[in-house]
């Protein structure tokens, strides 16, 4: 039996989470297709009959703008220090980049693997052409696979498990996904505004279960100005009924979501309302 940690690290968008969803065979992490989806460090376990597999997926490495940003670039590095095996996630639709060589200089690439994600959504050559590209970062292995479909992820999960040191589980055989219920809910409800907010308002919401006792369930969505708290509640409330119904699909049965929006001046700025909402 082998069990240990992997952490996926990469630019905003490459997908990170979709990887560790796939392998896991259920939502394990949230997201979307706006950067910045994940904000902490998230881990979900794989049962295998040979080994145990807890990915670390993390943030999206970026020149950060605010203290946010540099808050979450402090949280991928800090969680590739702490595991066994790094893997670098490349996007195969776009060319292999400063963004991407950004991170690779962050970690010890010639101890990571690389992944070429998003094999479906381009041709062959394409693929075989990034593949190029970035062997020149001389890493252990590199992996084309498809989040989406599956395809490439089990040769991946076959190296990987075999890179892991010698040892007993470290997650009972039940356990899936490390987050708190309390955290879980919140970035549910994060994720279901991100699919419906546009431009720069998706960086500007936060969220935090503030009550939790089932099955009633307060959570408190963040935003930075006034000008974004209608836009959030939208008509009638609409958007908010929209966000609590799909989230409430996504618990057990029974579930009472109540979704309250406050308004907090520029906290993505603000070291101590970055650390408060938990970040």
């Amino acid at each position: 039996m082998q069990s240990g940690f992997v952490s996926l690290v990469g630019r905003p968008n490459v997908g990170k989470s979709s990887i560790i969803n796939s392998a896991c065979g259920r939502k394990v992490s949230i997201v979307s297709d706006k950067p910045q989806t994940t904000r902490t460090r998230v881990r979900a376990v794989l049962h295998r009959s040979d080994a145990q597999i807890v990915f670390v997926d993390t943030p999206g490495i970026h020149k950060p703008v605010t203290e946010l940003g540099k808050r979450v670039n402090a949280t991928a590095l800090e969680a590739v220090r702490e595991v066994d095996v790094t893997g670098l996630v490349i996007d195969a639709t776009m060319a292999f980049g400063r963004g991407d060589q950004f991170v690779a200089d962050r970690i010890d690439i010639r101890n990571s693997f690389v992944v070429v994600n998003k094999i479906d959504a381009t041709s062959r050559a394409k693929v075989m052409k990034q593949l190029l590209a970035v062997s020149s970062l001389d890493a252990l292995a590199y992996f084309p696979v498809s989040a989406k479909t599956g395809e490439g992820l089990p040769v991946l999960l076959d190296w990987i498990a075999g890179r892991l040191p010698a040892g007993e589980p470290l997650y009972p055989p039940e356990m899936v996904r490390e987050t708190p219920d309390i955290l879980w809910v919140a970035d549910l409800v994060r994720e279901e505004l991100l699919g419906r907010m546009h431009d720069e308002l998706p960086y500007s919401i936060a969220t935090r279960v503030t009550e939790y006792e089932w099955p009633r369930i307060r959570c408190e969505i963040v935003v930075e100005r006034d000008s974004q708290k209608g836009m959030v509640i939208g008509k009638g409330g609409q958007v908010l009924k929209e966000v609590g119904t799909a989230v409430r699909m996504q618990l057990a049965k029974g579930a009472h979501i109540e979704l309250v929006v406050v308004v907090d001046d520029s906290w993505q700025q603000r070291p101590d309302r970055i650390a408060h909402l938990g970040y």
